[in-house]
């Protein structure tokens, strides 16, 4: 299982102030991880809260500092993913597009090439919230990304990185499907394995 470290941008990340490119496969993820925090999670460490807070003193109840301290970073998460998605601009790589862009890297593309030694790699450019490196899925804001836009099959370009260029060679543009992680309930999530009022039936956020 990839590392969630690796899949999902942190709540301390700021907000973009231009667009947010996304795939539709990871606003979709945004929204889900959106929806249980506001829905389910949030309503559920507030229960908590309220349960500790009636058992007395709250500054030496533990559970009652735990639960304020939780929401205050659920809130926090809320909002950050709030941004995010107003500011989605989705780009779908299996969308038809014009010969000439088809044959070209931008958004959505994976793109096969080797290094000067022959080694081949294979990576999908992909927004910011998606960058998943265990299925090379990598920003389009990061270096190798920018290296490789606008390039097509034959060309070649080169990668700058800190200390050191690398030549790369083209090998293959395509667009198609990129999978996506979807949201799944984080261990130890206040709501894992519980319905609250109002909630039953409802379907879990990337739950297949």
């Amino acid at each position: 299982m990839s590392r969630p470290s690796q899949r999902h941008p942190t709540t301390d990340a700021p907000a973009a102030r231009v667009k947010n490119y996304i795939t539709p496969s990871g606003l979709q993820r945004l929204k889900d991880e959106h929806k249980f925090l506001l829905t389910r999670e949030r309503p559920a460490v507030t229960q908590v809260v309220a349960w500790a807070a009636s058992n007395g003193d709250r500054s030496e109840n533990a559970d009652y500092q735990y639960g304020k301290r939780r929401l205050r970073q659920i809130d926090k998460r809320i909002r950050f993913l709030t941004k995010r998605i107003d500011a989605a601009e989705v780009v779908d790589p299996e969308a038809p597009r014009p010969v000439k862009a088809a044959a070209r890297v931008f958004f959505g593309a994976t793109v096969r090439f080797a290094n000067a030694a022959g080694e081949e790699r294979e990576v999908s450019i992909v927004g910011t919230d998606e960058v998943d490196l265990d299925r090379n899925h990598i920003s389009w804001v990061s270096p190798l990304a920018r290296a490789l836009m606008k390039s097509g099959e034959g060309d070649r370009v080169v990668l700058h990185a800190p200390g050191s260029t690398e030549k790369l060679v083209i090998l293959e543009v395509r667009y198609e499907r990129i999978p996506v992680e979807p949201f799944r309930i984080p261990p130890g999530a206040e709501a894992a394995g519980k319905t609250l009022p109002g909630t039953a039936g409802q379907d879990t956020p990337g739950a297949s």
